[in-house]
């Protein structure tokens, strides 16, 4: 199933001249108290190879309809793996040109693109829940949000006290190169175990963005700042933050707003954590994006008083069923036939045949035998990263199972030993 743009409309490949049209659009799609002027050109992380204009009937100057773009995920992480995948990103449409099929068009263009592409499925951060199932993606991650108060007691780790935390402005120039380095490292987990979704900035756009300090970003809060958790001199994690002061009337009640708090292991974690507790003039610690399992969450002696809170984070819909089946490790012996429907992509409308041991490399294979367990490609996007069991999916009635037994052990090996997540948002 694709679907082509109505009549008189037509889509062209921007480029950075477009860039004030671009955010225009943006800002009618996402409504913003800031003009589009305010949006320095480095706030926009866009790719402009792959980004995409529908232009109306008649507009003016090329006045822009609707806009999508992806980043070239070359080395996205997988369970246990890696493999290049087209991030979906900008979507917007006009609010005068909704209800058009616009969308439906763009969506359909970009997953042709992911395959052109040899990516080998698509993902996204949906502005809305609702929209994207409905094209193939399934809600393949979530994340934790937290408020946690200043003070929040923390169990003692062997350790934390031989690391120290400085505090300094933060800056691309200074600290870029340290960030990525121990994004990646974290990204690696435990024991061999990787995070999947832990994707890096692997564009200069994106890492222009994610240093972005304009106005725009700071929302009313202090300058971007980062603290470095270091033992015997050696970074071991940061946490990149801004506060906010706010005086009532039983005194300051500032807020600490958290980027990514990223630490190696979980004395640097309980040192780092015990800092940004502790800030003066603060009431709340607020992290924009943790994993569900993250190592507060064992830290914190109270963590019902941090307000928990789960969001969708990562949304996947696989383009190439054996690239993708092939492109990730098993927790467990898998043997299975997976009868996969796909409205939107009949080349992945089959049954497939996934074969592989605990922890090595897989295959998948077009197969006319029997499927052994039947699903759309929503549920096998959903499952796919390891944080959605298949099990589960089963119960609601997404899953159905042909051969007993089958589904027990095939939810096991689409497990994963540790929830897959994005640190931030694309």
């Amino acid at each position: 199933m694709t679907a082509s743009l109505p009549a008189g409309y037509r889509m062209e490949t921007l480029d950075a001249t477009r860039l004030r049209d671009v955010m225009v659009l943006d800002t009618w799609a996402f409504p913003s108290s800031s003009p589009p002027e305010d949006f320095p050109a480095e706030a926009s992380s866009l790719p402009w190879d792959r980004t995409v204009g529908v232009v109306a009937p008649g507009a003016r100057g090329g006045e822009l309809a609707a806009l999508y773009a992806s980043y070239p995920f070359r080395h996205f992480p997988t369970p246990g793996d890696a493999i290049p995948v087209g991030g979906l990103t900008w979507v917007g449409v006009h609010p005068q040109h909704r209800r058009r099929g616009i969308l439906t068009a763009m969506i359909d263009t970009h997953l042709a693109e992911c395959a052109e592409r040899g990516e080998a499925f698509s993902a996204l951060f949906a502005a809305e829940h609702a929209i994207y199932g409905r094209f193939g993606y399934g809600r393949a991650a979530d994340d934790l949000r937290l408020e946690v108060p200043r003070g929040a007691a923390l169990r003692d780790v062997p350790g934390a006290a031989e690391h120290t935390v400085r505090i300094e402005l933060a800056s691309r120039e200074e600290h870029a190169a340290l960030v990525e380095r121990l994004h990646q490292q974290a990204g690696q987990g435990v024991g061999g175990v990787n995070r999947p979704g832990w994707v890096s900035r692997e564009t200069d756009a994106l890492q222009a963005s994610y240093w972005d300090d304009s106005p725009v970003s700071r929302g009313g809060r202090e300058p971007l700042r980062i603290a470095i958790v270091e033992r015997d001199g050696e970074p071991r994690g940061y946490a990149r933050l801004r506060r906010k002061l706010d005086w009532e009337v039983a005194g300051p009640r500032g807020r600490v707003d958290t980027g990514e708090v990223v630490a190696l292991d979980a004395a640097a974690a309980r040192a780092l954590w015990g800092v940004l507790l502790d800030l003066d003039l603060t009431s709340v610690v607020a992290p924009f994006v943790l994993p569900v399992d993250d190592v507060v969450t064992h830290l914190l002696v109270d963590r019902r008083a941090a307000l928990p809170r789960i969001a969708d984070n990562l949304w996947v819909r696989v383009v190439d069923i054996p690239a993708a089946l092939a492109g990730r490790r098993y927790a467990a012996d898998v043997d299975v036939v997976l009868g996969v429907r796909d409205a939107r992509l009949p080349g992945n409308a089959a049954a497939w045949h996934l074969r592989a041991r605990a922890f090595e490399p897989a295959t998948c294979e077009r197969t006319d035998a029997a499927p052994d367990l039947e699903l759309d490609v929503r549920e096998l996007g959903a499952a796919y990263l390891g944080g959605t069991s298949l099990a589960a999916l089963a119960a609601s009635g997404l899953v159905t199972e042909h051969t007993p037994g089958t589904l027990a052990r095939a939810a096991a090996a689409f497990g994963w030993p540790l929830a897959p997540a994005c640190s931030w948002v694309f």
